[in-house]
């Protein structure tokens, strides 16, 4: 371990889930263009190095503060070279952040408030522009041909002191770009860009943490009313729900999920009556442009919804096809006591445990036994029999579970949730390539669907395609920005195809997460399950083996909880107490696992032990 004062430069891309709604190959192909012509070689030319990569953006070190900034700034012209033809929705801008600060270098990558804080004065950067901290300003000084403004000490997410920002002018004095022949680029006509919304989390207003489920359910529906709208860009649920709980300032949470308008309200559920109050605002000025506030009857719930959501449509001059007025007029139930056992299975189905999963499944069927026509309660008793039969071991009736994917497709053909659930029971009893159809069919029907991308990587791997794997993980976690899974499960993909560099970086975003996810619910073993394994990969082998126990004493019966500590035990090198774990495990599962077990890279300590091999014979 190294300690040493770097210049480190942050960076990511304005508004990337957007972008991805709109035209998510468009965009992953443009941002691999430009990286490769164009950040890459100034980085080389001002002697930088990529540390990593991360999805949209990239972290990258320089030993000169100047060549830092010269090569921000040379970056954000060039993109505004580029950017030129390109319609306004569809141009790919990056904001920058530079720090000077000591670091820590360990294994070819760096860690350290140095690299927090470039990462967080980044977050608050001009879309194409560039800001960097009082420690850059003062060491830059006049050897660059670019002025600085200063816009005072800003406090920082997780920076424990407030911090001096300025943001650099970079085209003061620059020519606007130029085609070939020297004459100014003509502006290209303005794209209709479509109205972009984001739909903050509905406030709790009822004094009773038990309601979250309720103004959670609320605020989804909008989402996925709106989200049927081809005229609108709707900003995906699990992106806006890392606002929740926070005090939001709104033109600044317009600006880092890079949209026009923000839809914010909240919920107050008493008895039989339900209050619900709905704000429109501008991003740019954070004015209100629509506001009002419902007291009905609970039984009116879905028509506060549909009203919300026609008023918005109105308030943004959208034009609906007549097959997407049909579609928000449709109702996922009439039977509001349905909805809300819908509601509450879907919190406790989120968890995953086997007890939360029974729990998820009684409130399932209660929602079907109220609503014999409810698609998504069908599909939620599905997800449930699936993964207890298949992580759990209990026994379900195959041809029960098929029947109830059979009903929710028949009843919704068309919804993403059903497709999701029918390609789980068909990957779980190993129907792999109908599975995949399933998958892909998911994905067509919505591209932001957080299970479908989930459940087909657990089925990549499964099968050993770890490249798939990786990509449809690293798509969860950008899906669900609170997604603590998907970044600490793939890391066993990238050691399996020798990526080692990269599992750093996932151990520290995952473990983070998990973290985060632990405290919000310390009845759930699962976050400190998989973020031992994360504390492993980051050296922490005193720690992990706390989060182990924590996550035992939590769920002594659990078998997801045995397998995961298993791993963690085999990965420390304590092979018997591992084994030990397992032998119960597979005993349970049998076959169910095989695929899986025989690809887990966290066994290769243990596949030479001699008890390994009476594992296998359980599971064959």
């Amino acid at each position: 371990m190294e300690r040493r004062l770097t210049a480190i430069l942050a960076a990511d891309v304005v508004g990337y889930s957007r972008l991805m709604g709109l035209d998510e190959a468009g965009t992953l192909s443009a941002l691999k263009t430009h990286r490769r012509e164009m950040a890459d070689g100034k980085i080389a030319e001002h002697q930088g190095r990529i540390v990593k990569l991360t999805g949209d953006g990239m972290l990258v070190e320089f030993p000169s503060v100047v060549n830092a900034v010269a090569c921000a700034a040379d970056i954000q012209r060039r993109m505004r070279e580029r950017n030129v033809d390109v319609p306004e929705d569809r141009r790919i801008e990056f904001r920058i952040g530079v720090h000077l600060g000591d670091i820590i270098f360990e294994d070819n990558d760096i860690y350290g408030d140095g690299v927090n804080i470039a990462a967080r004065i980044e977050s608050i950067a001009k879309p194409g522009g560039v800001a960097v901290s009082g420690s850059v300003r003062d060491n830059v000084g006049n050897r660059l041909d670019l002025s600085f403004e200063d816009t005072g000490e800003q406090t920082l997410k997780n920076i424990d002191r407030p911090v001096r920002v300025y943001n650099v002018d970079l085209f003061a004095g620059v020519p606007p770009p130029c085609v070939a022949n020297g004459a100014a680029s003509p502006k290209p006509a303005p794209a209709k860009e479509k109205p972009s919304i984001a739909v903050l989390p509905f406030n709790n207003m009822s004094g009773d943490p038990e309601q979250e489920y309720f103004s959670d359910g609320i605020t989804e529906d909008i989402i996925t009313d709106l989200s049927k709208i081809s005229g609108l860009f709707v900003v995906g649920r699990n992106t806006v729900f890392t606002y929740k709980g926070k005090s939001v300032k709104l033109q600044q949470a317009a600006q880092e999920l890079g949209v026009k308008f923000l839809l914010e309200g909240s919920v107050r559920k008493a008895g039989q009556r339900v209050r619900i109050t709905g704000q429109l605002i501008d991003g740019a000025t954070g004015g209100h442009l629509w506001a009002d506030r419902y007291d009905r009857d609970l039984t009116d719930i879905f028509a506060i919804q549909d009203e919300i959501t026609n008023t918005i449509v109105d308030q943004l001059k959208v034009k609906l096809l007549p097959e997407e007025s049909e579609a928000i007029a449709q109702v996922p139930t009439e039977n509001v006591e349905a909805y809300t056992n819908y509601l509450r299975g879907r919190e406790f189905f989120h968890t995953r445990t086997k007890g939360s999963l029974q729990l998820a499944r009684r409130l399932f069927s209660r929602a079907t036994d109220l609503d014999p026509n409810y698609a998504r309660a069908y599909a939620g008793i599905a997800d449930c029999d699936s993964v207890l039969h298949a992580w759990h071991g209990a026994e379900i009736s195959l041809e029960s579970l098929f029947s109830t994917c059979a009903k929710a497709l028949a009843l919704d053909p068309n919804l993403a949730e059903v497709h999701a659930s029918h390609g789980l029971a068909l990957s779980t009893n190993g129907r792999h390539a109908e599975a995949v159809a399933e998958f892909e069919r998911v994905i067509a029907l919505d591209a932001n669907s957080y299970e479908g991308h989930y459940f087909y990587a657990r089925h990549s791997f499964a099968e050993g395609d770890f490249e798939k794997a990786v990509e449809l993980y690293d798509r969860c976690a950008e899906i669900n920005p609170d997604d603590y899974r998907s970044p600490l499960l793939v890391m066993n993909a990238l050691h399996s195809l020798g990526r080692r560099d990269e599992e750093a970086r996932l151990a520290e975003v995952g473990l983070e997460r998990a973290e985060r996810a632990l405290k919000l619910h310390p009845e759930n073993s699962d976050p400190a399950q998989l973020g031992a394994i994360a504390l492993i990969a980051l050296g922490q082998h005193d720690r992990a083996k706390e989060w182990a126990d924590r996550a035992l004493a939590i769920d002594p019966d659990d078998n997801n909880a045995m397998y995961n500590i298993a791993c963690v035990y085999s990965l420390l090198g304590e092979a018997d107490h591992a084994i030990d774990l397992l032998e119960p495990y597979l005993r349970l599962v049998g076959d169910h696992m095989k695929s899986w077990f025989k690809n887990d890279s966290d066994f290769d300590p243990i596949r030479s032990h001699p008890r390994y091999k009476d594992l296998l014979k359980l599971i064959e």
